[in-house]
């Protein structure tokens, strides 16, 4: 439960980089990294300016986006396993922050898991064909 919280905050915080959200969105995160200090917080501050400055700046914002997905689900993981205390602060941000966000923007989390050779086959806001021959066509299978 911890990991989704974790997960859904990283792609809210992401997500609102270089939107109308962005401020809400970074104040509220620099607030809870200030729990650790006032030189930490300043630090927050200046990577999330950088981050967001890069997504602006990005012919391609979704990528720069999933690319800085794991950065800060890492950077809050660490301020969680540090100060447990700030989850239920992180919770009201995230459903903050993605009450402003655009439709388009909000955030989605997705769990897809095959094992023993399983195969899976996602997709969100999209369509997912997929076509195999079956092992009886081309020679393959039973007998004829």
């Amino acid at each position: 439960m911890l990991e989704e919280l974790i997960l859904a905050g990283g792609t809210t915080v992401v997500a609102a980089m270089a939107t109308d959200s962005w401020s809400v969105a970074r104040s509220g995160v620099a607030r809870l990294f200030g729990r650790r200090g006032a030189d930490q917080q300043a630090s927050i501050e200046a990577q999330l300016d950088n981050n967001a400055a890069l997504v602006a700046r990005a012919d391609d914002a979704e990528r720069i986006r999933r690319t800085l997905l794991p950065v800060w689900s890492l950077e809050l993981e660490a301020l969680l396993d540090q100060h447990p205390e700030a989850e239920r602060e992180l919770r009201e941000l995230i459903d903050e922050i993605q009450a402003r966000l655009p439709a388009a923007e909000g955030a989605s989390v997705q769990h897809n898991t095959a094992t023993g050779g399983g195969q899976v086959f996602a997709a969100q806001g999209g369509n997912v064909i997929v076509h195999q021959a079956s092992p009886w066509q081309n020679g393959g299978g039973a007998a004829q």
